[in-house]
């Protein structure tokens, strides 16, 4: 298909638009093409129409999923053509009724049926022109391997908590698979590009289904405005871990801008494997949580999503549901029988096999409900296929039989299994006659049965008269389902304890009436509150909250494939050009150069001793009399100056607490001498937490101490980091030291000692000997080092610098900073650092030539 969204503009400018008129759909899409300045007299004034303003588009989303809200009817003779018809049970038809109406809605997604290769482009042209529908068409040979290969016998399993242990439990990895899920993702790929105005189109990718589609978009349009919901559970990181392609799905969900689950365990697994496989950490902003991914901030979104409330108001007053419930009635409520119901799909996952244990283990244990309880299980077609799923369906009609032998009479059935399709309004009649509804699914991710037996509990007037009782209804419900968190009056169970399941079911039936009340008002309060158009609308509201800096940011892509991300910075913040401070440092007379050690010139590692690369690079530009080098680090002084044996370097050690100017100087202290005896109240506090955090350490230093957890688990090390400053702010609260977290590592150190009191006492002393840098170099990683970066950026409206100084603050890493450049990571500084010493070796030799040159000159004579 053609790109509708970047046509010809030539056609639009000369008017071959309107002698060649565009299909209707192509026009519709046209009009959202930005606006176009052109320079007076290119286009034909009669074109335009100044007395009638365009009105301004409306907003528009892009709705991705692996399937269309679509049904359709194949044509029943070769002279007939495809019909379509909206699937008004799919959660994606919902969105478009149940949002805003100013917001416009394009659908891409694969259709249900087989389109043969001859009618697709009929077909596309077809569904985009009736109901805005773009179509995916998979290959036959992609589509069954990436929907029933790599969708339904690895990320299904593996999402819901199911290993591949053997052959026989989800299949070992299998990379063709793999490739195929990723051919599919860039079909819809193509598809959004065909249709989208990435400057004013919102993109919403639905599932597991397409979770590297993010990346094909993201490379493609930098800045697009991309959001993703997971309907699925998301799976701690000891079991998601175990998925060959780990990295390559967390880095293409990271190039959404938002990021949706429907319940906080699912989002805090997530955001703990981004932690643990990308070292990403997380934090909230304003009540929202946020990942710093290379400078773009993706934000986390949980909010389980609802019911289309007018829909099923509409069903309930549909007059075959009457008819259905009090048909239903009949059968039931009119013998004295009491419904307990259950609407599941059948597979492994929904738990069928455990809530018939259960019922039978209830019908054992009370003999008094045999002959009035039946439970009324609807299983409806599983959507995956294979050995599983026979299994489940051939032990579901076992048990379904051992029951009814077992408690069965002439006229009764504990047990009723319906396996055939409901209509939807055949369902909803059961919800209406059910007096408790039973979900003991393992693990699903959201499970809207429940929200829908509420709301047809409430019924309306008509079905009022036909139920003599009060509007209440009862739930027992999985621990594992996504739902269960919002339903807090409903009996919660582990469905794997058939015990307790069995109690709560019969708990629930025995329960006062006014208790079933007072619950069922509860979860209808929240139900109708917190509709699919409530979760559609806040979803697309973030969404735009998040992207509306995209303009405000400068982005380029790096990385290869699958590992592709953007980099997103802030206009002002860029990357520090070598050629720009070399010439800078070439014109300079006089240079200040701060630095610091760990993370900086030396990469985070174990050993941290300097390679003799460094040493030799440092003692170069040291050797310059233009240059005043100053090396600020954590580590003690003693260390350092084993280290460096660079005659004239300056080294701040402790942060600053101590400082000289050459190695043959005194140690000095940049602030008064402290006391010390806060140790003995710190000590004994960081230890209590080495021995409870494995993997911790404790780093005594004369003015410092500091407790790391770099070895540690990053989750309990962070959570125990917090706890930790917590801990010592209390029991140091009178002592003179602040306590300050760096990355992996708590500090405790004496007040007023800071990097940037170093970088004020060098250009102070520089002053005092008449010297004012006129360029100034300032490297860093950390946020010990930002107090240096503020320090020599206001300086530079002072005196401490000379008029035309050019200063240089750079932070090493792409992250929020008070430096204006940055560095990618310390190999970067050092490739710096050796062209600065080969200027300054360069000149040296230039100077030395110059003297001999000299020197003859005056032998000569």
């Amino acid at each position: 298909m053609v790109s509708r969204s970047y046509t010809n503009l030539l056609d639009l400018a000369t008017g071959a638009a309107d002698q060649a008129p565009a299909p209707t759909a192509l026009g519709a899409l046209r009009r959202r093409l930005p606006r176009v300045v052109t320079t007076s007299g290119l286009i034909d004034d009669s074109l335009a129409s100044p007395s009638t303003p365009s009105p301004a588009p409306r907003p528009r989303t892009i709705i991705v999923a692996k399937e269309l809200p679509i049904r359709s009817h194949r044509p029943e003779s070769p002279s007939e053509t495809w019909t379509f018809s909206w699937d008004e049970d799919s959660l994606l038809r919902h969105l478009h009724h149940s949002s805003s109406p100013s917001m416009e809605f394009i659908y891409i997604g694969c259709l249900r049926d087989d389109i043969p290769p001859a009618d697709q482009d009929a077909v596309a042209q077809a569904l985009l022109e009736t109901h805005s529908c773009v179509p995916a068409f998979l290959p036959p040979e992609i589509a069954a391997r990436y929907y029933h290969g790599f969708c339904k016998q690895h990320l299904w399993p593996l999402f819901h908590y199911m290993l591949p242990l053997s052959p026989d439990l989800g299949g070992r990895f299998d990379r063709s698979l793999w490739q195929a899920y990723v051919s599919a993702n860039k079909i819809f790929a193509d598809k959004v590009l065909e249709v989208i105005n990435p400057d004013d189109d919102f993109v919403w990718v639905h599932d597991y289904h397409l979770m590297v589609l993010p990346t094909f978009l993201r490379k493609r349009f930098n800045r697009i405005k991309l959001g993703f919901f997971l309907h699925s559970p998301f799976p701690s990181s000891e079991i998601y871990k175990t998925l060959p392609v780990r990295e390559e799905l967390l880095r293409a969900l990271l190039n959404s801008d938002l990021i949706g689950f429907h319940t906080f365990d699912y989002a805090r697994h997530f955001l703990s494997c981004c932690g643990r496989m990308l070292g990403l950490s997380y934090e909230s902003k304003r009540g929202h949580i946020c990942l710093e991914y290379y400078g773009r901030t993706v934000c986390i979104k949980i909010l389980p999503v609802g019911v289309h409330m007018e829909q099923l108001k509409t069903v309930l007053a549909l007059p075959e549901t009457e008819a259905k419930v009090a048909q239903l009635m009949e059968m039931y409520s009119g013998k004295g029988r009491v419904v307990m119901l259950g609407v599941d799909d059948m597979d492994i996952f929904k738990g069928i096999s455990l809530k018939l244990l259960a019922m039978e283990e209830l019908l054992r244990q009370h003999p008094e409900w045999r002959g009035k309880l039946v439970l009324v299980q609807v299983a409806n077609p599983a959507r995956g296929r294979g050995k599983d799923v026979a299994e489940v369906q051939a032990e579901t009609y076992a048990m379904v039989q051992r029951i009814n032998d077992a408690y069965g009479e002439p006229g009764y059935e504990p047990v009723v299994l319906i396996d055939e399709p409901l209509k939807f309004s055949e369902r909803v009649a059961y919800y209406v006659i059910a007096e408790v509804c039973l979900v003991t699914a393992v693990r699903d991710g959201m499970n809207l049965i429940p929200y829908e037996y509420i709301v047809s509990r409430q019924g309306n007037e008509k079905l009022d008269k036909m139920l003599p009782e009060e509007k209440k209804s009862m739930l027992v419900v999985s621990e594992f389902i996504g739902c269960s968190p919002s339903l807090s009056g409903a009996v919660r169970v582990n469905p794997w304890n058939i015990e307790a399941v069995a109690d709560a079911m019969e708990s629930a039936l025995v329960l006062p009436e006014n208790e079933k009340r007072l619950r069922h008002e509860k979860h209808y309060r929240y139900v109708s509150t917190h509709d699919v158009g409530y979760w559609a609308n806040s979803f697309l509201q973030d969404l735009e909250r998040t992207c509306k800096d995209h303009s405000q940011r400068r982005c380029w892509g790096i990385g290869f494939g699958l590992k592709f991300r953007v980099v997103s910075l802030d206009l002002s913040f860029r990357k520090l050009s070598l050629e720009h401070i070399l010439m800078a440092y070439r014109r300079a007379k006089t240079r200040a150069i701060l630095l610091d050690y760990d993370g900086t010139l030396m990469p985070q590692a174990i050993n941290k001793s300097p390679s003799s690369k460094s040493v030799e690079i440092l003692d170069s530009l040291c050797r310059d009399k233009n240059n005043e080098v100053y090396l600020c680090s954590g580590f003690d002084r003693s260390t350092l100056h084993e280290w460096f044996p660079c005659e004239n370097l300056g080294i701040a050690a402790e942060h600053g607490y101590f400082l000289r100017t050459k190695r043959n100087a005194e140690w000095n202290t940049c602030i008064p001498p402290a006391d010390f005896s806060w140790k003995q109240i710190a000590e004994p506090v960081m230890c209590l937490y080495r021995e409870t955090t494995d993997g911790s350490t404790i780093e005594d230093r004369e003015t410092v101490l500091v407790w790391n957890y770099e070895d540690a688990d990053p989750d309990f090390g962070s959570c125990q980091a917090k706890e930790l400053v917590d801990h010592l702010e209390s029991v140091l609260a009178n002592e003179p030291v602040s306590v300050k977290t760096t990355i992996h590592s708590v500090e405790v150190k004496p007040q007023g000692v800071s990097k940037g009191l170093v970088a004020r006492r060098m250009l102070a002393s520089m002053q005092e000997r008449g010297q004012c840098p006129d360029f100034v170099l300032c490297i860093g990683d950390d946020r010990s080092d930002e107090d240096m970066f503020q320090l020599i950026t206001t300086a530079s409206c002072g005196d401490s610098l000379a008029s035309t100084a050019e200063v240089f603050a750079c932070t090493v890493g792409r992250k929020p900073s008070k430096a204006k450049y940055y560095l990618d990571d310390a190999a970067e500084v050092v490739r710096l650092m050796q062209a600065l010493a080969y200027v300054s070796e360069e000149r040296a030799l230039a100077n030395h030539g110059e003297e001999d040159e000299s020197s003859s000159l005056d032998v000569w004579e």
